[in-house]
């Protein structure tokens, strides 16, 4: 980066900067006869001609066919960004935006109503595809029951004191009778209700006395194999969840199939865990806003589309998760870089 730096003077700096600026704007390429006329100096379109030559030399930018005019390159896009962007401060407008579609009304709202207002604001403002991931909070219980599926398996419906609901299949320990399935729904309601999951593992093991008096043997062992599942300590090391909102204007002014297919692998990309995680990881790999263009972050390689994200914290200065913006390498980064950094701001706050 250094060297490609040193090799600009201020005619060819100025020069790529119009050319990059010309493709985030219209995504169209820019020729040296309009290049020659809005150029701040005086040059001939050969003179144009001959800086973008070494420019293209440079491995800056390129010419998407023959007689065409230029467009950046990944590597021009990371060299503009690093080099010749200034990104400003959040425009009040954009602040007060901000403010009012993410905020909590109350401590007792759901955070799911919070990250998808985040997810939904950054959509709409930056015209991407706005990405709110987070550690998976663990719910406060207010009702747990158990429906028979099978000899060995049932259902676990899990309510949240948001009246939030969760199902899920557990194992059933051999032999096991429908009262007896009652019965430890009934223990867990009567003693362990307004606790998260964890805490009430946590506390199964305080009262394993009174487990023991209360439940036979096979209840036991349904409750202990039950919460064990519910609280991913055996196949999710690290449960996340993710909010994405605005996917449709990813779709806008696509030229055919293959742009379609390319938005089709991002988010098929999205789907999967190990993606959540990477994001996460991305945003802790270092501060503030963090932006990664095309292929330099391998969940976005095939898609050929930009992220620009930052992590947020909770009160122990931990980090929670993470939000920002998935679009096309034409994005406005100037633009989205501080609203996606005060988003991140702003959410740190309210997770305190």
């Amino acid at each position: 980066m250094r060297e490609r730096l040193s090799a600009l003077d201020e005619r060819s700096g100025e020069i790529f900067r119009r050319i990059v600026e010309s493709y985030l704007e219209s995504g169209e390429p820019l020729g040296s006869r309009s290049l020659s006329r809005i150029l701040p100096m005086s040059l001939s379109p050969a003179s144009v001609r001959n800086v973008m030559s070494d420019l293209e030399d440079l491995g800056l930018i390129y010419s998407p066919h023959i007689s065409a005019g230029r467009l950046p390159t990944q590597v021009g896009l990371r060299f503009f960004v690093d080099a010749f962007m200034q990104v400003g401060d959040l425009s009040a407008e954009d602040r007060a935006s901000i403010d009012r579609h993410v905020r909590r009304a109350d401590r007792d709202q759901p955070v799911e109503t919070l990250l998808n207002d985040a997810s939904q604001m950054l959509s709409g403002m930056s015209r991407g595809a706005g990405l709110v991931i987070t550690a998976k909070n663990d719910p406060v219980l207010r009702h747990v029951e158990f429906v028979r599926l099978a000899p060995t398996k049932a259902l676990a419906v899990l309510v949240g004191e948001h009246d939030q609901v969760e199902n899920r299949i557990i194992e059933l320990p051999a032999g096991i009778t429908s009262s007896q399935l009652t019965e430890a729904a009934n223990f867990l309601n009567a003693h362990l209700a307004g606790q998260t999951l964890p805490e009430v593992r946590s506390q199964l093991e305080k009262v394993k006395e009174i487990v023991r008096r209360e439940l036979d043997t096979l209840s036991q062992d349904l409750v202990e194999r039950g919460l064990a599942i519910w609280s991913g300590s055996e196949a999710d090391d690290k449960p996340t969840q993710l909010i994405v909102r605005g996917r449709a204007n990813l779709l806008e002014g696509l030229a055919g199939a293959e742009d379609v297919d390319r938005l089709r692998m991002l988010f098929d990309d999205l789907e999967k865990k190990d993606s959540l995680i990477e994001i996460l990881n991305l945003a802790e790999s270092g501060p503030g806003v963090r932006i990664f263009i095309g292929s330099e972050n391998k969940l976005f390689s095939l898609s050929g589309s930009s992220l620009i994200v930052a992590p947020y914290r909770d009160s122990d200065d931990k980090i929670v998760g993470a939000v920002g913006v998935i679009g096309p390498t034409r994005l406005n980064y100037s633009r989205i870089v501080p609203m996606v950094d005060y988003t991140a701001r702003l959410m740190s706050r309210l997770s305190r």
